[in-house]
């Protein structure tokens, strides 16, 4: 799944998982679930308290997850685009950082398309985390989306109608949006 390391998945997930920080029993939906990484750590931190649905495009990464959660009703996994229940919080980590080789402005529509369904289909809010911009004078890899959080502040503000939180300045080359609705 491109992890550096669990430490780091790990931390990812906690600064993904501050937008539903005040509520003990919630449901979740998880875009670009892959294997499930994100229920595992929920079910360690809170056992039980989570009606999870993972959602990924591709299909060998959701019957891995089915195999590898079975034991826990509480997880389900669906392979679509997007989800097709309302759950009081989604969220997509590291969903939208590989570009392969969509151009710029094909990949921040299909970023702004995903984002508009997330804000629809969670009652409280979402999240998801954007790669940073690198240095200039390191070397550039192309197949990953990378930019400044501003722009998408201001899409989920205006656009969307959410009250944005950045989280940024944990140690990863990337930021996260938590988007409160209401």
């Amino acid at each position: 799944m491109d992890w550096s390391s669990a430490a780091t998945q790990e931390l990812r997930f906690r600064k993904l998982l501050l937008v539903c920080r005040r509520q003990r029993r919630f449901s979740l939906n998880d875009l670009g679930c892959g294997y499930g990484a994100l229920f595992g750590y929920l079910w360690q931190a809170r056992p039980a308290s989570v009606d999870y649905l993972g959602i990924d495009l591709a299909k060998p990464m959701i019957e891995a997850a089915r195999r590898l959660w079975r034991a826990y009703p509480e997880a389900r996994f669906r392979v679509s685009r997007h989800s097709p229940r309302i759950a009081d919080y989604c969220v997509a980590s590291g969903t939208f950082n590989v570009k392969l080789d969509a151009a710029r402005p094909q990949w921040e529509a299909l970023v702004r398309r995903s984002l508009a369904v997330l804000a629809r289909t969670s009652r409280y809010g979402f999240a998801f985390n954007l790669l940073t911009p690198e240095p200039t004078h390191l070397p550039q890899a192309p197949q990953l989306y990378r930019t400044d959080p501003q722009p998408w502040v201001a899409f989920c503000e205006e656009t969307l109608g959410g009250r944005c939180e950045l989280i940024a300045g944990y140690g990863l080359n990337e930021f996260t949006l938590l988007v409160h609705r209401g």
